[in-house]
């Protein structure tokens, strides 16, 4: 049977003007490598769950997107980090927030669903979670580039909305369907720059911003947080596509322009049980790209490629 894997490194303002060769380069080859990694698991005959989380831990350790190292600071300076996983088979789930020394919250995620009796860690307590597991620790100012103080310092200066900055989300996340008809989700994130309060968005919430069925789909989002939240973006999805047998790209449709009538924007990979992927924006551009049992290989960033 036939695979699809498909991954996502934000939506937002990318735009060809605005993206210089070298990070357009740059952001390519490291959707590539992701791609490698989880397309080698599902060409060796894995499952999906194991897929996503291989492409997801590659575009956590590239600065070049808003997860791992590069995430988004806090208003203090310091790197929360949030990540979800989802596997389709019997709805299992893994998720943690505002953790601040894992290397790779996905990772630690998937721990949680796997080796504790619960779906959701937060906090000091996932961060001892993850000591206890053997997740890899790193200090905090590992995941802090110069690039990411740069931005909260224009935030500062400015007194402006988290939005108002960055409006390039980052948000990484993968979408799969294996061979034996299997999916699952994965979703990893630093937030907004400039968060306070300890605020959690979308992407660690199962049913808002990550989740995956195998009645329907498996769904990871990226986009501003609060309105995926109040619509319940991914669960949204699968229930179109499962109780009213909408294409996925319908469904995405639908569930986007709730998102809009809201005041939100961002984008959504989809990938159902028959591997039919699907994925679609309402900012100018996002970082994207597929790869299919088949061979056939895809990657894109700006709005103007399809």
């Amino acid at each position: 049977m036939s695979w699809t894997l498909m991954i996502h490194g934000g939506a937002g303002r990318i735009e060809r003007a605005r993206t210089s060769p070298e990070a357009d380069a740059a952001v390519r080859a490291a959707l590539g490598v992701a791609l490698d990694a989880g397309g080698a698991v599902l060409a060796d005959g894995g499952g999906a769950l194991d897929a996503v989380e291989a492409a997801v831990r590659v575009l956590e350790d590239d600065p070049h997107f808003n997860a791992g190292r590069g995430a988004a600071l806090t208003a203090s300076g310091t790197a929360e980090l949030d990540a979800a996983v989802m596997d389709g088979r019997a709805k299992a789930a893994g998720a943690v927030a505002r953790v601040s020394f894992t290397r790779s919250p996905v990772a630690l995620a998937r721990a949680v669903m796997e080796r504790s009796p619960h779906v959701f860690l937060a906090g000091i307590g996932a961060d001892a979670f993850s000591r206890e597991s053997g997740c890899a620790q790193v200090d905090n100012g590992w995941f802090v580039t110069d690039e990411r103080r740069a931005n909260l310092a224009e935030l500062l200066a400015r007194g402006a909305d988290a939005y108002d900055v960055d409006m390039k989300y980052g948000t990484v996340g993968a979408v799969a369907r294996d061979a034996d008809g299997h999916v699952a989700a994965a979703t990893s994130t630093g937030g907004v720059t400039g968060k306070r309060w300890g605020r959690v968005g979308d992407s660690p919430v199962i049913g808002a911003g990550t989740w995956a069925d195998d009645r329907g789909c498996a769904v990871s989002c990226t986009g501003a947080g609060e309105f995926f939240l109040r619509v319940g973006v991914a669960h949204a999805i699968d229930a179109r596509v499962r109780l009213l047998g909408e294409a996925p790209a319908v469904a995405i449709d639908a569930v986007l322009a709730e998102v809009t009538e809201l005041g939100g924007t961002g984008g959504v990979i989809v990938v159902g049980r028959d591997g039919e992927a699907a994925w679609r924006f309402t900012t100018p551009g996002m970082n994207r790209a597929i790869r299919t049992s088949d061979g056939a290989t895809r990657v894109a960033l700006y709005g103007d490629e399809g």
